[in-house]
């Protein structure tokens, strides 16, 4: 799907929002920031598809860097049980019953080419920018969650309560979904092109992360692939993830 154009924002801006008070959902249309209108320095170009590969063996139990430094960097903290809790990244541990071989790594959206929860949103809240990642417009969700229940990931929360302290480029709102965002708002800029999982996954020093483009066959994400393989969770549904694992 493509994205709105920039000029088209003011009278769209304030048709939704008069449609999302009606709702009674002033709040959510109350939002300044919408991630279809930033003005980004490189915009989303089908030349280039985003993407993350895991290197699963780097990966451990115990460690949660991915996590924090997602969350840290959207302001997403850990109120709630577990039933509430927001989570662009959660941890899951794996074990194969033959083997007994044990394998930890970070499940997120995996801004999927053929995503059903794109597919499933009746509003177009949901879509897919040109260079594969998968987003939700704030002002156009309406809270359905269909889009839960479609992605065969798990990957998405619904905000049940009232949000403080937002960040502008992390933009939040009760009665929507939300998931991981590839860090657009860091991707977009010409000097930062790697998401916070990745950073800090760096920074503590396991470098389990590869961020990049998947088109560019000269990127260090497509020359590890290449050298070391990578699979796709449940490859069967042919969705064509931009998110790929080594060692599963």
């Amino acid at each position: 799907m493509s994205r709105v154009p920039v000029a088209d924002n003011e009278k769209s801006l304030q048709a939704r929002r008069r449609f999302l008070q009606g709702l009674g959902l002033a709040g959510m249309a109350s939002m300044s920031y919408s991630l279809l209108e930033v003005k980004a320095k490189t915009p989303a170009s089908s030349d280039k598809r985003w993407g993350l590969l895991i290197e699963t063996e780097k990966c451990s139990s115990g460690c949660d860097a991915c996590v924090r430094g997602c969350n840290e960097e959207h302001g997403i903290d850990d109120a709630g049980d577990d039933l509430t809790r927001a989570q662009w990244i959660r941890k899951i541990d794996l074990k194969d019953e033959l083997t007994g071989n044990e394998t930890s790594l970070p499940v997120m959206c995996q801004h999927c080419e053929s995503a059903p929860c794109v597919d499933v949103c009746p509003t177009g809240a949901s879509f897919k920018r040109a260079d594969g990642v998968v987003l939700v417009n704030k002002h156009t969700c309406i809270g359905c969650r269909y889009c839960m229940m479609a992605c065969p990931y798990k990957a998405r929360s619904f905000i049940h309560e009232t949000l403080t302290e937002q960040k502008p480029s992390a933009p939040r709102g009760k009665g929507t979904v939300e998931s991981c965002t590839l860090c657009v708002h860091r991707i977009d800029e010409e000097q930062d092109r790697q998401p916070a999982c990745a950073v800090k996954c760096t920074e503590e020093a396991h470098s389990a992360i590869t961020f990049g483009d998947l088109n560019d066959p000269d990127s260090s994400i497509s020359q590890k692939l290449n050298t070391l393989g990578g699979s796709q969770i449940r490859a069967d549904l042919q969705l064509n993830t931009g998110v790929r694992y080594q060692g599963l």
